[in-house]
């Protein structure tokens, strides 16, 4: 089933180039982590908790600018969500994955639920990451990951929110 897209939880990203100043060193140690986002929150609160806001189906005419990170699909399982810190918003999620990255082994992506995805990746053995993209909307930092699960793409968009420890702590 296709969903009827309405707006992302993800407001416009700005993607860095070259030419902006360079991000703090705190920040990038951050948004460059090759672990399990996930993994690292845990060591700076009690309780980590997804809310899932958008679990569907959508096909490329939603992806916009994420169109040019992913290859042609039939349809995208698309999930958003919003990641707690002992109940405090910290980042907002959006993954994007191929039908074709499903198939096999991978098919539990669509049912993670309250999950996180860092969990489900990490565990799997075969995960490898072609790139980190770092981006900000106002003063806020994101990073955009593709992923590969045995070797077949997804997208991971992160806007790490106010309440986050890249924010309040020098890097751990």
């Amino acid at each position: 089933m296709i969903s009827d897209l309405r707006s992302s939880i993800l407001p416009p990203l700005k993607w860095l180039s070259d030419q902006d100043p360079p991000v703090p060193a705190g920040v990038s140690d951050w948004l460059m982590e090759l672990g399990s986002m996930t993994r690292r929150f845990e060591n700076h609160c009690t309780c980590i908790r997804i809310e899932p806001q958008r679990e569907c189906f959508i096909t490329r005419d939603n992806l916009k600018e994420e169109a040019a990170h992913l290859p042609n699909s039939t349809c995208y399982w698309l999930r958003e969500v919003i990641l707690m810190g002992d109940n405090q918003p910290w980042l907002l999620g959006r993954t994007v994955i191929p039908q074709e990255t499903l198939f096999e082994h991978n098919e539990a992506l669509i049912n993670l639920g309250t999950v996180p995805l860092g969990r489900y990746l990490f565990s799997s053995g075969n995960l490898t990451r072609d790139y980190i993209y770092i981006g900000r909307q106002g003063a806020l930092w994101a990073r955009r990951s593709r992923l590969r699960l045995a070797g077949k793409p997804l997208l991971l968009t992160e806007l790490f929110l106010a309440a986050s420890p890249l924010y309040t702590t020098n890097s751990i």
